[in-house]
């Protein structure tokens, strides 16, 4: 009796968690973040017991076949939701078809040859190296793709791994003591059903808090960028410099202020599209160029800075250069129009910076010297401090 309650409520949790994450998917623009496959593996997983309550006692028949297909297939359709969740497109339909007819069919051999109790002792063992499968899993992704989510990840591999030996228990009793093992009445069934009820509870409130994770950090991840070139904004560029000044072997940097030159000229003549897309071409050609650890940012306008990390003078000077190379170099296409357009840019380069405070005297610094840089001729680069400067051959800074 307390078992069969307890199903009962294991039922009612995975039923209405999935109905929580169907109207979820729902609500989601683009990235369903897995919500959908979710839904059905708690459906599943719900119908599922739901057969085990109607189907009476442990044996061969229609709706004990269909609860095992079942059971087993949930595990392929969590791993689609999880794979789904970090971005990663993962089909459903086919695999699972081909799964519950693969594992249908070897349910079939298995009772002609061994009977009901290798096929439940042939469940419980399945079971439990698919839930080896997704712990390894889990344990993998903390590495890479979940590495901001690695306390979560933490949790769901040891809350699996003890669903795993649970199942390797089972399996255990059922192919020693046949299938009064399987009495809903006994220890291990009772243990078993209060931690996959325990598991119904913890898991789905925990997938909806990282769902809610993930908006939040789009959400903030938005507010940080530039929607034209999703390159960082000054929120943003302000946000990396703190993350590269709060670390622990931070090293000095300088502000890099670029400028497109003539850009009023682009508009006026080729209108605002074209200005957009010569911003865009201007913002790859950072992201192409600029090294790993450096940031790129659109500050407003025509305006762009760039943090160079940890070099020297000759270092600095190398960078700029090669951006100011790319960018006059890389012709921008219009579809539509006759002939792409180039443009350049002049640079001018801040002092050293040593920290977040000092922020703002390190852009009027850089900005002076592009100032410069512009009175002096454009396509140049220009440091705060008026040393070295670099001077490209006079070329026009539009070509239609």
């Amino acid at each position: 009796m307390v078992a069969t309650f307890i199903v009962g409520m294991l039922c009612t949790h995975l039923l209405c968690f999935a109905v929580m994450f169907w109207l979820i998917s729902t609500r989601l623009q683009g990235d369903k973040l897995g919500m959908g496959a979710f839904a059905a593996g708690n459906a599943m997983l719900g119908f599922a017991y739901v057969l085990q309550l109607l189907g009476g006692p442990p044996g061969w028949n229609a709706a004990s076949a269909l609860n095992h297909t079942l059971t087993l297939c949930v595990p392929l359709v969590y791993v689609v939701g999880g794979l789904r969740f970090f971005g990663r497109a993962a089909p459903l339909l086919r695999p699972l078809l081909w799964w519950a007819l693969a594992y249908t069919a070897a349910q079939v051999l298995v009772q002609w040859l061994a009977g009901p109790v290798a096929r439940y002792a042939m469940l419980s063992f399945v079971s439990a190296l698919a839930f080896l499968a997704m712990t390894a899993a889990v344990v993998q992704a903390m590495r890479g793709v979940a590495r901001d989510l690695r306390v979560e990840m933490g949790l769901f591999a040891l809350l699996i791994g003890g669903l795993c030996l649970l199942n390797v228990a089972k399996g255990v009793l059922v192919a020693r003591d046949g299938l009064q093992a399987l009495d809903m009445g006994q220890r291990l069934q009772i243990v078993f059903y209060v931690y996959m009820t325990f598991l119904a509870t913890v898991l789905a409130p925990s997938m909806i808090w990282l769902v809610l994770r993930r908006l939040t950090d789009a959400l903030r991840d938005a507010a940080g960028r530039d929607p034209l070139t999703q390159l960082l904004n000054r929120r943003g560029l302000l946000a990396g410099l703190q993350g590269h000044f709060s670390a622990r072997a931070a090293g000095h940097v300088r502000l890099l202020l670029l400028d497109i030159d003539h850009f009023k000229r682009i508009n006026d003549t080729h209108g605002h599209q074209a200005g957009d897309q010569v911003l865009c071409h201007v913002a790859e050609a950072l992201r192409q160029t600029l090294r790993h650890g450096d940031l790129a940012s659109r500050t407003g306008g025509e305006e762009f800075v760039v943090v160079c990390a940890d070099a020297d003078d000759a270092g600095v000077m190398r960078l700029a250069e090669r951006l100011r190379v790319a960018i006059a170099q890389q012709a921008v296409s219009r579809s539509g129009a006759q002939g792409p357009l180039r443009c350049t840019v002049t640079i001018g380069i801040s002092q050293v910076l040593r920290g977040v405070d000092g922020v703002e005297a390190a852009l009027q610094e850089a900005d002076a010297a592009l100032y410069r840089g512009k009175k002096a001729g454009r396509n140049r680069i220009e440091w705060a401090h008026g040393g070295a400067l670099q001077q490209a051959a006079p070329s026009p800074a539009v070509i239609a």
